[in-house]
């Protein structure tokens, strides 16, 4: 009579009862105790405008259209200044006046030898009418035999004669009036006037001082620096080997520092026709970027650093990538399906700092890294898309 054995089978479920605790036991405890997937900033590739843009190498300068370091044309002490720093003038307005009452006696004499030569020439120019009628009698009554040859002749030379003093007479007056000219323009010269609407941005000079200006090769300090500030514009060295590729009339971006978030419109026009070079500094071309439309509701001073970004060619709805996820190697992190970051070589075209068309490697609605920046982020990684993130 056999006997049925039952303690094998119970033995080997209680092994595998204590193997499957234990085993549930480590894997709860390694889920617990996994380290978090990395969190990783994706970027969905879509289409858009993607510029070709040129920058200055260093900072640009706000500067004015117009502006003028005036001086007197003479030198001369100061006797009115008519304006303060700040002040805004219009076109022909008196700025300054140097002491001028030498010059002012001048005009008057001047006036007064006018109104004797008139007196003068008045008198004589009477005197050689009365000589012509004279002379007219005395050729009737030569015709009528009752005056010589010889008293007609008379008569005829003193005619010319008085003719020839009212003449001399007459361009007396004409000196005179040239004299007053001359006073009035050497009056002039002592007078500073606003040669265009503006600011006054310095005064270098004060009342009663001795005003001088700039011989040549000795500059010296303007009496009166004048802004135009209806007109500005940026002016900025272009690196050499951007310079090519700018042409007059271009459109760029402008940004100042002084103006925080915020771009004005801008189109260049002008372009230096020399490199300049300096010493231990890259050479560079001056290119003027003047505003389009400039701001209304900021105040823009001359003399604000600048920067310009001039656009010299640009495609529209082109597949674009932020530039900042390329790699070395022209190599982007794009993001599968299954959370693993696969490495991916794309060929580019355009560029910027901003945004680069890719033509071959990426399709419209990949997702790509854009936190390259964040540790361990590389191809192979398991990741984690960052939560509330808009993709773009």
């Amino acid at each position: 009579m056999s006997v049925v054995q039952h303690g094998k089978p119970k033995k080997f479920m209680r092994y595998f009862m204590w193997l499957a605790g234990l085993a549930l036991l480590v894997l709860s405890v390694w889920y617990f105790m996994r380290p978090d997937p990395l969190v990783v900033q994706l970027y969905s590739v879509e289409r858009g405008l993607v510029e070709a843009t040129v920058s200055n190498t260093r900072a640009g300068t706000v500067k004015a259209c117009r502006r003028a370091k005036l001086a007197a044309a003479v030198g001369g002490q100061i006797e009115h200044l008519l304006v303060k720093k700040g002040q805004r003038v219009k076109h022909g307005q008196v700025l300054l006046e140097l002491w001028n009452d030498d010059l002012r006696a001048q005009e008057r004499l001047a006036q007064e030898q006018l109104g004797t030569a008139q007196t003068l020439a008045k008198q004589a120019c009477l005197q050689a009418d009365l000589a012509e009628n004279e002379a007219e009698r005395a050729r009737k009554l030569r015709e009528s035999g009752f005056i010589s040859s010889e008293g007609l002749e008379q008569k005829i030379s003193a005619s010319k004669v008085s003719r020839a003093g009212c003449d001399a007479a007459l361009s007396q007056i004409e000196q005179s009036r040239s004299r007053i000219a001359v006073a009035r323009a050497s009056l002039e010269r002592m007078v500073l006037r606003a040669p265009f609407g503006g600011i006054v941005a310095d005064i270098s000079g004060e009342l009663g001082e001795y005003a001088t200006p700039s011989p040549p090769g000795i500059p010296t300090l303007p009496a009166i620096d004048l802004i135009d500030d209806s007109c500005m514009f940026v002016s900025a060295p272009i690196d050499e080997v951007d310079a090519a590729n700018i042409r007059v009339g271009q459109v760029g971006r402008i940004t100042l520092d002084a103006i925080k978030g915020k771009s004005f419109n801008g189109k260049v026009k002008r372009i230096s026709p020399y490199v300049l070079e300096l010493e231990k500094q890259a050479r560079t071309v001056e290119v003027e970027v003047e505003f389009v439309g400039p701001p209304n509701d900021e105040i823009l001073l001359v003399g604000y650093s600048a920067d310009v970004e001039i656009v010299h060619e640009s495609r529209a709805n082109v597949l674009r990538i932020p530039t900042q996820t390329l790699l070395e190697g022209n190599r982007v992190l794009l993001f599968q399906d299954n959370g693993l970051l696969e490495e991916r070589t794309v060929t580019t075209g355009l560029a910027n700092w901003e945004q680069t068309e890719v033509t071959s490697g990426l399709k419209e609605g990949d997702r790509i890294v854009l936190s390259l920046d964040r540790e361990g982020v590389k191809a192979g990684v398991h990741v984690q898309p960052e939560v509330n993130n808009s993709g773009k």
